[in-house]
């Protein structure tokens, strides 16, 4: 079965446009409520995180799971009324409170307050962090820094080892994949309170690096058509490029995302997200790479006249890709 991509490439556009619609939207909205696109954790913000858990829920007695309302109650009279309240566990008698920078006794208070109110919370599944504001804006402005810095890079690399609009619409494609995914974590944030930390910028960077391998391989193949068969319109030699590389970038995603559902199902609180995120990007990489940026580089190609390539001699006689006009 062989597929179309420049022939459906308005579908495969659409597609991508519903996904980081809806991801704006969701970061406009979470910006609206929360003052950031995504849900932040204490990582970036600071302050301090309480994970609590009630007594009975070890063995399964809980007569009621816990209710909001009555926490929300009790944080507004230790005068933390604006903390992040999230219920969770199969019973509903997880806690999971984000506040503002919290002292020992005012952490002690708090949880005596809350087991008046809720009842006794088991020593063992008490979790308590504090980062300060100061680290939790070094770490954004690190991860964004490293994040610029890695298109960066990709971008020179690109234009040296092809041309230019090879190097741009591979570009397009990663931003593609980062946008995806964020906007993903955004609507998680709003609908389920999950949290970004700096661990989902170490996510972004390594969907870059995979996503443009992915996009690196059909590009070569297309260079490598385009050599041996210059007469031949760029639509068919996409098309062709991208068929004869789908079984690989299939192969390599669909391994590699099988590793990290095991991960996000076995490997604990820690890594969930941080393989969460990796799925939902190495997928949107897949798919962007297969259909965004081979079927852009087709379009810019015909819009400039250049639908017919050429080979032509460089100065050291080495014939090298030129794409020329059609009438040339």
């Amino acid at each position: 079965m062989k597929l179309h991509v420049i022939k459906q490439r308005n579908l495969w556009w659409i597609i991508s446009a519903a996904f980081i619609l809806s991801g704006l939207a969701a970061m406009f909205i979470s910006w609206q409520n929360l003052g950031a696109p995504l849900r932040p954790s204490l990582d970036f913000v600071g302050g301090t995180r309480m994970q609590l858990e009630l007594a009975c829920a070890r063995g399964g007695g809980c007569e009621q799971p816990i209710d909001p309302a009555a926490v929300r109650t009790v944080l507004t009279e230790q005068g933390l009324g604006n903390s992040s309240i999230q219920v969770a566990g199969t019973e509903q008698a997880a806690l999971v409170l984000r506040t503002s920078t919290l002292g020992v006794d005012q952490r002690t208070e708090l949880l005596q307050a809350l087991e008046a109110k809720l009842g006794k919370f088991d020593p063992a599944a008490t979790q308590i962090d504090t980062v300060g504001p100061t680290l939790g804006r070094q770490i954004f402005t690190s991860g964004l820094l490293a994040l610029l810095a890695s298109f960066a890079g990709i971008m020179v690399y690109l234009s040296l080892r092809f041309q230019f609009d090879y190097a741009l619409f591979a570009i397009v494609a990663l931003l593609h994949d980062v946008f995806v995914t964020v906007g993903l974590f955004a609507i998680l944030g709003l609908v389920l309170g999950v949290e970004v930390d700096s661990l989902f910028i170490v996510a972004l960077l390594t969907i870059v690096g995979f996503s443009v391998n992915d996009t690196v391989v059909i590009y070569d193949r297309i260079r490598e058509t385009i050599k041996a068969n210059p007469g031949r319109h760029i639509n068919e030699i996409v098309d062709e490029a991208v068929n004869q590389t789908l079984t690989r970038s299939i192969n390599t995603t669909l391994t590699t995302v099988l590793s990290l559902v095991a991960i996000f199902l076995f490997g604990g609180e820690t890594l969930k997200y941080f393989a969460l995120a990796l799925i939902l990007g190495f997928l949107a990489g897949a798919y962007s790479s297969i259909f965004v940026a081979s079927s852009l580089l087709a379009w810019w190609r015909e819009r400039t006249g250049r639908a017919i390539a050429l080979p032509e001699a460089t100065g050291d006689g080495v014939l090298d890709i030129a794409a020329q006009p059609e009438d040339a």
